[in-house]
Parts: structure tokens; C-alpha cells; sequence
């Protein structure tokens, strides 16, 4: 399936992405080279892409007060899973609580967004193009990320298989947290 359309996501820059890069340099060379560690908000699971024709500019219009208002948060990866029993594994996030308040935000912001495949699944990708071997699936399957990642920004990309997916927007999360 090709794909075209925009993302919304969550780039990754921290010690947690180096070790999840490394990961992906290993067991899936071709992921590792067109993206860097992200968790996915919008675009796969939840929503659909944006089409490629929305105006960045719209999305940016969009997106800055849900940016603005949202405090970064720190999460913690499951235990790997394959994705929706495919050859795709990836480190799963808590639907519920803070990511999930940020990402049905941004799904009645008023954007348009193609109709999502699957409910929301956050997570963060380890292999995604190759087609598994027995052994390299025990080996992501019982790969442990144990640190907490920090998700401060939102990131809007383009993605056009086969091209890398290019950077259109970055926002920054800087609301204040909420004390409970």
C-alpha cells in the first residue's frame, strides 16, 4: 500500500530514541534511514492521514492553541508487541490519559483526517518493512525500554512512499501540567 498524506507525530530526541534508532539500524535498516524514532498521534490508528492537499498553513492554525494548551508529558513504553497481528513491532503506549486527551484534541480540531484503519494504537515503531524471522521476532519481542520518554512537540510531516516523509511543522507542547 502506498501512502500520501500527512502525519501527525511525536519526534523523539532523547537517550530513548538513540537506543530505539539502534534498534531500527539492526532489524530495519529502511525504517531507520526515511524516519527518525517518533510515537504516531495521528495518521495510522484513531485518524487517518490529512490529505496532502489541507494548507499547512490551516494545520498550523489548527494545531498551535491544542500545542500551546498541552503540557509535555512523560510516558512509558509496554512491552513489545506485533502491531494488529502483523509483521510490525512496535513499543506500545497507554491509550488512555494524557496522549489520548492530546490526540482527540487534535481529531476534532477541525482538520480533516481520512478514516482510520484501526482504533487508536499509540506507539513507537521497532520494525515495520522487513518480513520477520522466528528469531528476529523473539529478539524485538523481548527488547525492554524501560526509561521514560518525554513527548514535548508535535511534529506534521508529508509522507509519499517512496520518498522520505518530509518535515512540514513542528510545535512545541508548552502548556503548564495540571495538578491533580
Amino acid at each position: 500500500m502506498q501512502l500520501n498524506g500527512i502525519f501527525i507525530v511525536a519526534d523523539l530526541n532523547t537517550e530513548v530514541a538513540i537506543k530505539i534508532r539502534d534498534i531500527n539500524l539492526r532489524f530495519d535498516p529502511k525504517l531507520a534511514a526515511s524516519r527518525q524514532p517518533h510515537v504516531t498521534i495521528t495518521g495510522s490508528s484513531g485518524a487517518g492521514p490529512i490529505p496532502p492537499t489541507v494548507d499547512v498553513a490551516d494545520i498550523e492554525t489548527m494545531l498551535r492553541p491544542i500545542a500551546q494548551s498541552t503540557a509535555p508529558m512523560q510516558l512509558r513504553f509496554g512491552k513489545p508487541q506485533r502491531f494488529l497481528q502483523s509483521e510490525i513491532v512496535v513499543l506500545p503506549l497507554d491509550p488512555h490519559g494524557e496522549l489520548r486527551r492530546l490526540h482527540d484534541r487534535i481529531v476534532s480540531s477541525g482538520i480533516p483526517f481520512a478514516r482510520a484503519r484501526f482504533t487508536f494504537t499509540p506507539h513507537c515503531t521497532l520494525s515495520l518493512y522487513p518480513t520477520l524471522t522466528p528469531e528476529t521476532a523473539r529478539h524485538l519481542l523481548s527488547v525492554r525500554i524501560d526509561d521514560e520518554v518525554t513527548i514535548n512537540r508535535i511534529d506534521v510531516y508529508h509522507t509519499n512512499d517512496p520518498q522520505p516523509a518530509r518535515k512540514l511543522l513542528e510545535l512545541p507542547l508548552t502548556g503548564e501540567a495540571s495538578r491533580n
